[in-house]
């Protein structure tokens, strides 16, 4: 009986992956490649790091852009009224009404017996007074009113997970990335793992979504231009093992432990699973892998294998409090005893084979 369990554990049983003496076995205390680490207290406050997103100095200085500023591309809406019967532009006391007049790539609008008027930088006021003192000049009392209406130079462009893409203007109310949000109908995926970013010609700044509410101070202001991308989290991990499913997984949160994980490809498996051989593989940056192990002298990125065991008393705080990283891979071990009783169920199976054989046998020689 002992020399066929021996010869059918030597003949290589079925099972998800290596087991947990296999994994030891290929540290570098034993001349192995990877680092094999058991996580504690310290083990998780070394290795929680969290990509760090947000807009930077230049971004979160820039003033409102003010509502009244005209910029190149803006379209402007001029109507003019004459004190006379016959004007040089209106008749009969009907207002001239000049529409979608383009700012000029130059700053400047035409208008008929005024001629050029610088409006990029000006207000809508400023402008109507400027139209008003050339016009006087070849008829009485002119009145004007300038009325800034959506145009190429202060709109931004929206793109990705949000209620409608497209390109809107930048208007008293949308001044703020939050607000232009809001006005493309919001995000259309989970907030959670919604990110947000920013172009701005060559620059560029990326935020979570929920840090617009957590930090109002990345609530940018907007600026003619800008392109804004919403897009979910692209981070996964990938679980193998005695898991409820063996996948490659996205993020559900901002920030996923160990035990979170797990529970995303349904926990560890009831009839297989060793929950003293929850590993976690992963290339560690040489800083975070010198402050792991108490040294200094790891150059590059470093083979880890973090050991959780979540039978111990600070088991599963411990893996609560792990975070796990993108490109992660979580492996769990099965259980010796799962080994054990495929060995006696290839067994079992084999004899009962054999003994159907003989049976067939002695059946057909009385024959």
């Amino acid at each position: 009986m002992a020399t066929a369990v021996a010869a059918l554990g030597a003949c290589g049983l079925p099972r998800t992956g290596p087991t947990k003496s296999e994994i030891n076995a290929g540290s570098v205390q034993r001349q192995g490649d990877a680092f094999v680490v058991r996580v504690n207290d310290r083990v998780t406050r070394a290795t929680a790091v969290v990509p760090a997103l947000g807009f930077d100095k230049a971004f979160q200085d820039g003033g409102l852009v003010g509502s009244d500023t005209i910029r190149a591309g803006d379209t402007l809406s001029i109507s003019i009224w004459e004190n006379v019967e016959d004007g040089i532009l209106t008749s009969a006391g009907a207002p001239a009404v000049l529409d979608q007049v383009q700012v000029d790539g130059s700053g400047f609008i035409f208008i008929p017996y005024a001629g050029r008027v610088k409006a990029s930088g000006n207000s809508p006021e400023a402008i109507r007074r400027i139209i008003t003192r050339k016009l006087a000049e070849q008829t009485p009392d002119p009145q004007v009113t300038v009325r800034r209406t959506a145009g190429d130079g202060a709109t931004v462009s929206i793109t990705g997970s949000v209620g409608g893409q497209g390109v809107y203007p930048i208007e008293r109310p949308t001044r703020t990335l939050n607000a232009m949000l809001a006005r493309a109908g919001g995000v259309s995926i989970e907030p959670e793992i919604a990110k947000v970013k920013v172009i701005r010609g060559a620059k560029s700044g990326e935020i979570w979504f929920n840090d617009l509410f957590r930090h109002p101070e990345m609530n940018i202001a907007l600026r003619g231009g800008d392109r804004i991308l919403v897009e979910a989290d692209t981070r996964s991990f990938t679980a193998l093992g005695a898991t409820g499913a063996q996948n490659r997984v996205g993020f559900a949160s901002q920030t996923l432990s160990a035990v979170e994980a797990i529970a995303q490809v349904g926990g560890l498996s009831a009839a297989s699973a060793d929950p003293t051989g929850v590993f976690v593989l992963r290339n560690e940056v040489s800083e975070i892998a010198n402050s792991v192990l108490g040294r200094n002298d790891l150059i590059g990125p470093q083979r880890m294998v973090y050991v959780l065991n979540m039978t111990e008393a600070n088991g599963l705080f411990l893996s609560r409090d792990f975070v796990i990283r993108d490109g992660d891979t979580v492996y769990v071990t099965e259980a010796p005893y799962t080994q054990w009783s495929k060995v006696l169920s290839a067994l079992t199976g084999t004899l009962s084979t054999a003994g159907s054989i003989s049976a067939l046998n002695q059946s057909l020689s009385s024959k």
